[in-house]
Formats: C-alpha cells, sequence, structure tokens
C-alpha cells in the first residue's frame, strides 16, 4: 500500500475514536441536528476504519505465514495462508482506495434526463428517440421508475426534445457522466441511396434538487404559462390548458410540465425541473472553471462536449474521454450500458485517486 493511502487511512482510526467521544456527551445529544450530522461521519469513518483493521490484521497474518514457510511440517499449509492472504489484501486495498476517493452528495439522488436533438434534422429527432429507449430500458433492467415530465414529438417520429424524470438507487451517481453531445453514424430511413448520415443529439443529466436544499425561486422572478398540451394524452389532456411552461427571468431558463392531467401537478414538476436546470447551469459554471485549470478524462459534462460516437454500420460504441470501444452497439441501445457506466466509473475513480495522492504529496 501506498504511504500515502496509508497515512490517510490513520487519521480515520483517530477521527473514529473522537467521533466516539462526541456521541457520548449529552449536549450533542440533545442537538439533534448536530447528533445526526455526527452519526452519519461516524457511519462512513467506522466502515472505513473496519475494513483498515481488516486489512492490518491481514498484513499481520501474511507476515506471520511467510515466517512458517522455514518449518517444512508447516510449509503447505503457510503457502496457502500467503496466497490467500495476498489475495484479500489486494481486494481490500482497491476497496479502501475506493472508499477514500470524496463522494458527490448529489450521487444517491434522482435525477432528470434531458435528451434534445440537434444537427441532423428528422434523423437526430429519430436518434433522440433510440437513446430515450437505451436510457429507459437500461433503468428497466436495474429497476428504476421513469416518467415523462414533458416532451416534444417530432413529425416522422422521436423527439425534438423530452425530459426524464428517473427515480430509484443511485440514479445521478451512475448517469452523470452522460451529460454532453452524443453522435450517430448511419443510414437514415429516409436515405435512398444509402448513404451515411451524421447527426447529433445533446444529453443533460441533472441532479433531482433536495425539497430542503433547492434554490429558493423569487415569484418575481418567474414567468408562468399554461397551455394545451400537444401529443398523445386522450380527450381530457387535450382540451385542457393543463400544460405548465415556467420562464426564469434572470437567467432565461425555461422548464414545462404536460404530463400530469392537473395544472397544479404540472406546475409543481416544471417548477423542479427549473430548480434543476438553474442548479446546472451553475454547477457546468463551476466544472467549466475547473476544466481551464486541468482537464480532467471525463470533462465537464457541458453539452458541447462531442463524448461518444454510435456508428452503426461498423456495430461500434466509442466513448472519446476514455478512448472505449465496444462492439456490442445494438446491444447498449437496447439498455446493455453496464460496462459502459462502469468504465466511465472506473475512470473518474483513477483520476479522483490521483488528485488525493498529489494533494497530500
Amino acid at each position: 500500500m501506498k504511504p500515502f493511502l496509508r497515512s490517510q487511512l490513520e487519521r480515520y482510526a483517530q477521527r473514529l475514536g473522537e467521533l466516539d467521544f462526541l456521541l457520548s456527551r449529552e449536549d450533542i445529544m440533545s442537538d439533534m441536528a448536530q447528533y445526526r450530522r455526527i452519526s452519519v461521519e461516524h457511519a462512513e469513518v467506522t466502515q472505513v476504519a473496519g475494513r483498515y483493521a481488516r486489512y492490518q490484521q491481514r498484513e499481520s497474518d501474511l507476515a506471520g505465514a511467510r515466517e512458517m514457510l522455514a518449518d517444512p511440517d508447516m510449509a503447505e499449509m503457510a503457502q496457502e495462508e500467503i496466497t490467500s492472504a495476498e489475495a484479500e489484501l489486494l481486494q481490500l486495498e482497491d476497496e479502501l482506495q475506493r472508499l477514500l476517493l470524496p463522494k458527490d452528495p448529489d450521487d444517491a439522488r434522482n435525477a432528470f434526463v434531458e435528451i434534445r436533438a440537434g444537427t441532423g434534422g428528422d434523423e437526430s429527432a429519430l436518434f433522440a428517440g433510440d437513446l430515450t429507449r437505451m436510457y429507459t430500458r437500461y433503468a428497466a433492467n436495474v429497476g428504476w421508475k421513469v416518467e415523462v415530465v414533458s416532451e416534444n414529438a417530432a413529425e416522422l417520429g422521436g423527439y425534438k426534445e423530452i425530459v426524464l424524470r428517473i427515480e430509484g438507487d443511485h440514479v445521478y451517481g451512475a448517469l452523470k457522466f452522460e451529460s454532453g453531445g452524443h453522435r450517430v453514424q448511419r443510414v437514415p430511413a429516409t436515405e435512398t441511396q444509402g448513404r451515411i448520415h451524421t447527426s447529433a443529439c445533446t444529453v443533460a443529466v441533472m441532479p433531482e434538487p433536495d425539497e430542503h436544499e433547492a434554490i429558493k425561486l423569487n415569484p418575481a422572478d418567474l414567468r408562468i404559462d399554461t397551455f394545451r398540451a400537444s401529443g398523445a394524452g386522450g380527450q381530457h389532456i387535450n382540451k385542457t390548458d393543463s400544460a405548465v411552461r415556467v420562464v426564469h427571468l434572470p437567467t432565461g431558463i425555461v422548464a414545462e410540465c404536460q404530463d400530469g392531467r392537473s395544472q397544479h401537478s404540472n406546475k409543481a414538476k416544471a417548477l423542479q425541473v427549473l430548480q434543476a436546470r438553474i442548479q446546472e447551469k451553475e454547477r457546468s459554471e463551476r466544472a467549466a472553471k475547473e476544466a481551464a485549470l486541468r482537464k480532467g478524462l471525463i470533462g465537464s459534462g457541458d453539452r458541447s462536449d462531442r463524448i461518444r460516437t454510435y456508428n452503426f454500420p461498423q456495430g461500434r460504441l466509442t466513448d472519446h474521454r476514455i478512448n472505449l470501444t465496444l462492439y456490442k452497439l445494438l446491444q447498449v441501445m437496447e439498455g446493455d450500458l453496464g460496462d459502459v457506466l462502469q468504465a466511465l466509473q472506473h475512470a473518474r475513480e483513477a483520476e479522483q485517486l490521483e488528485e488525493l495522492e498529489m494533494s497530500v504529496a
């Protein structure tokens, strides 16, 4: 184990003693907000300290087994213990590295996924529909719930724009690296001469704001319009002005919802999306400033970043940020996204580990 990792882990054992003492104090226990905050930290520190204690125990076991090798009667047993201890130590070190990495508090949140057609006209809208299907299928595979917040369907199929709300365990943490430009290369259904066309969509993944931490919107900064919902929805939705569009005047950011049957519920959802977009704008600006100083593999998640190419003639998906190429495009488009998301997560963890090492060097 690298010395910098060991020094970081030693601090956790020390911090655990401090937290045990704090949780035993009556003044801390009487302040529920402070008690909850310390309890959360105690649980996190206990997990790291516990795994590090196991690592130290296995180090001790390994040293003992190596000493036993000198005894011919014990050599075979010692070698088995050495093999077992070395394998577990590698696993524990990898686990401890991940536990030490800084955590994004938004990772555990639900997410809004906004897919917008870009260059390519009708083909781009069809590709937006394909991406919607891909994310929806993946969500179903992992047990997440998907609802359409708003959609602007294209005449020949697909979407000019669609916003999904995805609810489940660790949704934002899993999908956040999907933000950016997605490019498709294929022969469109409308192409009569068999030529390959290139078109693009943008994807923005935004954490659903926490009700207690969400930006407080000043009513004077909002313009709220109601209109008749378009597209499928039955007789009721087409005959009432139940759809809601909210404009944040200071930034010009717009959000709308027409999926629900009541104007009240559509307004609530539109305000949620608006808050998420405002927070994402602030997040993107911070990320752009950081990227100017240090360009990470994963990038800033800006819409202008071309992150991935879907090449249908070759059955190939390429993620340009981490030089990942997979020849299983049709499976990916049916929701088999696990390999892609995991590779991006591992690349980000490697970046964070390098940053952590540099910060304590």
